[in-house]
């Protein structure tokens, strides 16, 4: 049986490790333990451990990404948007926290802490706790909803995917466009759109 919970943690941590917008972790655990019947908190806590993972090497593969990819101006400017969570102390925290307890994409979120350079031990606590109780209600009330594979295969790409699909897409659209030391500095919502290195050197 053990190497069902293998698949289990490999499946979170897969989804997870990429900054593109997959599936949510909890929609892998939810089929293995349907397809498996497996206990549901030992599915829990593996996946999110696996979930966990692969955010932590997101965070740090995901600077030398954005290093290639944006501009060292756009670069700085995650980074300083990266360094006002850092100081906010436990308000951050709960903010990390209240976060993931939301139908909410995670990847924006460790995006920016990974190119700011945040410690990990800094964003995977609160991570974590929010992580348990979302991922475990969604496992939870997809142990009723998925009766077969071809249910919930049906419900990963159901409205709620698309208007999660959409969320993540705004999300990342902000986190890339948004002049946030213009908006944090000056309280002025400025965006700029020359952030590729390509464009910057022609």
């Amino acid at each position: 049986m053990w190497w069902q919970y293998v698949l289990v943690f490999c499946g979170a941590l897969l989804v997870d490790i990429t900054p593109f917008p997959l599936p949510p972790a909890f929609t892998v655990m939810i089929f293995l333990q349907a397809a498996f019947n497996l206990p549901i908190w030992p599915v829990i806590i593996v996946g999110v451990l696996g979930s966990a993972l692969g955010r932590y090497i997101l965070t740090l593969y995901i600077p030398d990404v954005s290093g290639k990819l944006l501009t060292p101006e756009k670069n700085e400017d995650i980074r300083f948007l990266g360094e006002k969570i850092k100081t906010s102390g436990l308000k951050a925290q709960f903010f990390i926290l209240f976060y993931t307890l939301l139908p909410l994409s995670s990847t924006p979120l460790f995006i920016a802490g990974g190119v700011a350079r945040m410690k990990p031990y800094y964003m995977l606590p609160a991570f974590l706790a929010g992580k348990l109780t979302s991922d475990g209600v969604a496992v939870f009330m997809g142990k009723y909803a998925a009766e077969n594979t071809t249910s919930l295969l049906n419900g990963i790409i159901s409205w709620q995917s698309v208007i999660t699909l959409g969320l993540f897409l705004i999300l990342i659209f902000c986190l890339l466009f948004i002049d946030w030391r213009t908006l944090i500095q000056h309280h002025q919502l400025k965006f700029r759109f020359k952030i590729w290195r390509w464009r910057h050197r022609n």
